[in-house]
């Protein structure tokens, strides 16, 4: 049985609510007893088609677009942009296409995931978030970009998003709506991403009722629990 996300919306919406709203409850019930950057401005503005075929900020240092956005007509487009790695999300099939254009000038991640509703999208978080923080402890920025932009890298980036800010799915997708209004992960990811949040704010809970814990401990955590679920799975 899949989940259904209430607050997903098609391209066809004219209205996704306003600053004020996403300004409320943001955070976690605990994330508030932990140290987590504070939540950027959502910056809302009018989201015109055209924007889907480019690439925008989410959050400092951190790019969600489509391929479009890394083809080789591009390089001084991402270089403009302050880009430094490149996360490249492609499927088998797409693979002789949607690959790394500029392994000179750029870092990459290569994940191979379908845009499946069974596909395991969960164990990829670790090696995202590992390298968008490297990325950032060196004073780069990162693209993540999948064919389209919508599904597989909108997910990632999400979980990204939940885990440095301390947000719940649903927070962290709102937030990304405000700057890509056309992120739409299948309902699979969607049912993995909240499982995600449970196991995250289930450690988050633990790391705040013992203050001798580091929050690198509590990730250390996060991953075990992520590893024991790909074992599962």
């Amino acid at each position: 049985m899949m989940i259904s996300h209430s607050t997903r919306m098609t391209d066809d919406d004219e209205s996704f609510g306003n600053e004020e709203e996403l300004d409320g409850g943001r955070e976690s019930p605990v994330a508030g007893q932990l140290h987590f950057p504070s939540v950027p401005s959502s910056g809302l503005k009018e989201w015109t088609y055209d924007m889907r075929r480019s690439m925008q900020e989410i959050v400092p240092g951190l790019f969600l677009g489509p391929y479009s956005s890394a083809k080789p007509a591009k390089p001084d487009y991402l270089l403009s942009n302050g880009i430094t790695h490149i996360i490249c999300v492609r499927c088998t099939m797409e693979a002789k296409i949607v690959r790394p254009r500029f392994p000179d000038r750029f870092s990459y991640l290569v994940l191979d995931i379908a845009d499946c509703p069974t596909e395991n999208i969960i164990q990829h978080f670790r090696a995202v978030r590992d390298f968008i923080n490297e990325s950032h402890e060196r004073g780069g920025k990162t693209l993540i970009h999948g064919n389209a932009g919508i599904s597989r890298s909108a997910a990632l980036t999400i979980a990204f998003v939940m885990e440095k800010y301390g947000l719940t799915y649903k927070k962290a997708y709102d937030l990304l709506q405000t700057k890509r209004f056309c992120v739409n992960p299948n309902e699979g990811f969607a049912q993995q991403l909240m499982a995600f949040e449970s196991i995250y704010l289930a450690n988050l809970t633990c790391l705040g009722s013992n203050s001798d814990r580091s929050l690198k401990r509590n990730f250390e955590d996060i991953d075990r629990s992520m590893e024991r679920m790909d074992t599962d799975s």
